[in-house]
C-alpha cells in the first residue's frame, strides 16, 4: 500500500516538474521570437478590449463624449504649392517683346504655368501615444508644410511629416514629435454599425476649430464616385469643409469612420470612410509608405436583373465575370467568362462594387477559396491572389472593369463572346455573333434600345462570327460617324444605328 502512494506521489511530482518545465520553455521561445499575445496591429493602435453594450442616449451623453474626445482629435493646416497657367484674355494677339524675350513677356498669349502656396485646413485624430495621426489623403496632398494644432490648454502646434498615404481610399498617415505620450483614440468596428445608430463628428469646419456635431447614420455602403473602393457611411452629422479627415465616433467614444466628403449645396449628408477599411492598409502605411493592394485579373459587371434571370438566379446577387485576363490569378484558378462570383475569402459578394474592395485588401501571395455560381450550380475555385501594378490606376483590384476608351465604351454597352452555356440559357442554336452582357443608362446605346442580351451578327453589313471578328469591325466601324448593327433578339432580327459622335 505504501509503494502505491509512494508511486503517486512520484508521478504527482513528476507531472508538476514537466508543467512547470513546459511554462519556462514557453516564455523562453515567447521572447526569443517576438511572440506577444497581441498581435502587431492591436500593439500599433487603441482598441476596447472589453464587449460592452451600445449606451442608452441620456440627456448629457454628448456632453461627456466631447470632454473626453476632444483632446484626441487635432487641427491639420498646410500649405500646398499649386501649379496653375494664369488665364488670359486675348490668346490670339502676340506681344511684340515675346520674340526677343520669351515667355516672361507673353502679355497676350499662351503664359507659362506658374506655382503659387495656397493654405487649407482639415483634421485628424491621434491614433498612437507616439504621435501618429491618421487624416484624409487629400488634407496633406502636395503639401510643402503641415501644422497639428493640439487641442490641449496651449494648444501646441507641431510640424508633421506624412509617414503613408493611399489616394485611392483617401487617407494619410502623419506623425509628430510631441515628445510625451499623447490622448489616443479607441478605434471601433465599423462593421457593426447600424442604420439609425446615433453618432458624433469632431472637426475644424470653416477653420473653427473642434467643433462638435451629432446625428445619425443615414445609410451604409453608399457609392459616389469618389475612387474605385467607395463604401461610405452617410450621416446626417454636420460635416464641412475643415472637417475633412476628423472622426466620427458612435456613443461608445470609438472611431467608426473618417469624415470624407460633402454633397455641395447639400445639407444633412455627410460621408465617412468606415474605420475597418483604413485598419487594413495602415501597417502598410506605417511601415512602407504606401498599399499593396491584391488582383485576381477579372473584369466584372454588374448582375441585372435580366441577366440574374438568363443566368437562372433566383436573385440578383454577385459579380459577372465578363472576361478573364490570360495566364493571371483567376485564369490559374479556374475562373471563367459567365461565373457569378458570390463568395470570396469567407466574405459574401452582394454588389459588384464589393468584389474589387474585398480583393483590394487580401494580402498578395494568400490563397482563398472562391464560391462561383457556374451553370446554376454553386462551385468552390482555389485562387492564390497576385499583386497590383504599382501604376495600376486602370487596374482595379478585381483586375479591371477597365474605364478604358475602347469603342464600345464610348457607345455604352459591353459584349463577350457566346459560350455554350450562354447560348443554353438564351435559347440560341446559332453561336456566331457576341452577345451584349451591359447597357450603360443614357449611353447612345441605350438611346437606340440596346438593351443585355442582344446578339451582335453585323457591324456595317461585315458578319460577325465571334469576338475577334467583333474587335477588327468595331476598330474600322468607330472611325464613322455612325455604326450600324444587325441585333437578334428572343427570335427577330432588326438594325440599330448606334451615333459615334454627338453635337457639341
Amino acid at each position: 500500500m505504501k509503494n502505491s502512494n509512494s508511486k503517486k506521489k512520484i508521478n504527482i511530482i513528476s507531472i508538476a516538474i514537466v508543467g512547470i518545465a513546459s511554462l519556462v520553455l514557453g516564455v523562453a521561445l515567447t521572447a526569443k521570437f517576438g511572440i506577444t499575445p497581441q498581435t502587431d496591429a492591436q500593439s500599433f493602435w487603441k482598441e476596447k478590449a472589453e464587449k460592452t453594450e451600445m449606451p442608452q442616449l441620456e440627456p448629457n451623453s454628448f456632453v461627456k463624449l466631447a470632454k473626453d474626445l476632444n483632446p484626441v482629435v487635432v487641427n491639420i493646416s498646410t500649405t500646398q504649392v499649386i501649379k496653375q497657367k494664369p488665364m488670359v484674355p486675348f490668346p490670339e494677339f502676340r506681344s511684340p517683346f515675346e520674340d526677343f524675350f520669351g515667355d516672361e513677356f507673353k502679355f497676350f498669349g499662351e503664359s507659362p504655368e506658374r506655382e503659387f502656396k495656397r493654405q487649407s485646413l482639415g483634421s485628424g485624430f491621434i491614433i498612437n501615444k507616439e504621435g501618429y495621426i491618421l487624416t484624409n489623403n487629400h488634407v496633406v496632398e502636395n503639401a510643402e508644410e503641415i501644422i497639428v494644432t493640439l487641442s490641449d490648454k496651449k494648444e501646441k502646434e507641431y510640424k508633421a511629416k506624412v509617414i503613408g498615404k493611399d489616394a485611392r481610399l483617401d487617407v494619410a498617415l502623419i506623425k509628430v514629435d510631441a515628445n510625451g505620450d499623447l490622448p489616443v483614440a479607441n478605434l471601433g468596428d465599423s462593421d457593426k454599425l447600424e442604420i439609425g445608430e446615433w453618432v458624433m463628428a469632431i472637426g475644424n469646419p470653416f477653420g473653427l476649430s473642434h467643433t462638435v456635431t451629432a446625428g445619425i447614420v443615414s445609410a451604409k455602403g453608399r457609392v459616389i464616385g469618389a475612387g474605385p473602393y467607395d463604401n461610405f457611411i452617410q450621416t446626417d452629422a454636420a460635416i464641412n469643409p475643415g472637417n475633412s479627415g476628423g472622426p466620427l465616433f458612435n456613443l461608445k467614444g470609438e472611431v467608426i469612420g473618417i469624415n470624407t466628403a460633402i454633397i455641395a449645396g447639400g445639407q444633412g449628408v455627410g460621408f465617412a470612410t468606415p474605420i475597418n477599411m483604413a485598419k487594413d492598409i495602415l501597417l502598410q502605411l506605417k511601415e512602407k509608405g504606401k498599399v499593396t493592394r491584391g488582383w485576381i485579373g477579372v473584369s466584372i459587371q454588374e448582375v441585372t436583373p435580366d441577366l440574374a434571370q438568363s443566368f437562372g438566379l433566383k436573385d440578383k446577387q454577385g459579380a459577372l465575370v465578363s472576361s478573364v485576363n490570360k495566364d493571371e490569378p483567376a485564369d490559374k484558378g479556374g475562373i471563367k467568362a459567365g461565373d457569378i462570383i458570390v463568395e470570396f475569402d469567407g466574405k459574401a459578394i452582394t454588389e459588384v462594387s464589393d468584389l474589387p474592395r474585398t480583393v483590394a485588401t487580401t494580402a498578395p501571395g494568400k490563397t482563398v477559396k472562391v464560391k462561383i455560381i457556374r451553370d446554376g450550380k454553386e462551385k468552390f475555385l482555389t485562387v492564390t491572389i497576385g499583386k497590383m501594378k504599382e501604376d495600376g490606376e486602370e487596374e482595379v483590384a478585381a483586375g479591371g472593369d477597365r474605364e478604358d476608351l475602347t469603342p464600345e465604351k464610348k457607345l455604352g454597352f459591353s459584349v463577350q463572346s457566346i459560350t455554350p452555356d450562354i447560348a443554353r440559357r438564351l435559347d440560341l442554336k446559332d453561336t456566331d455573333g457576341v452577345v451584349v452582357t451591359a447597357v450603360k443608362p443614357d449611353s447612345p446605346a441605350a438611346v437606340t434600345g440596346l438593351k443585355s442580351g442582344d446578339i451582335i451578327k453585323e457591324i456595317n453589313r461585315k458578319e460577325i462570327k465571334n469576338l475577334k471578328e467583333y474587335k477588327e469591325a468595331m476598330k474600322t466601324a468607330s472611325k464613322a460617324d455612325t455604326v450600324l448593327f444587325r441585333i437578334v433578339r428572343g427570335g427577330n432580327t432588326f438594325y440599330v444605328a448606334i451615333k459615334t459622335k454627338t453635337k457639341e
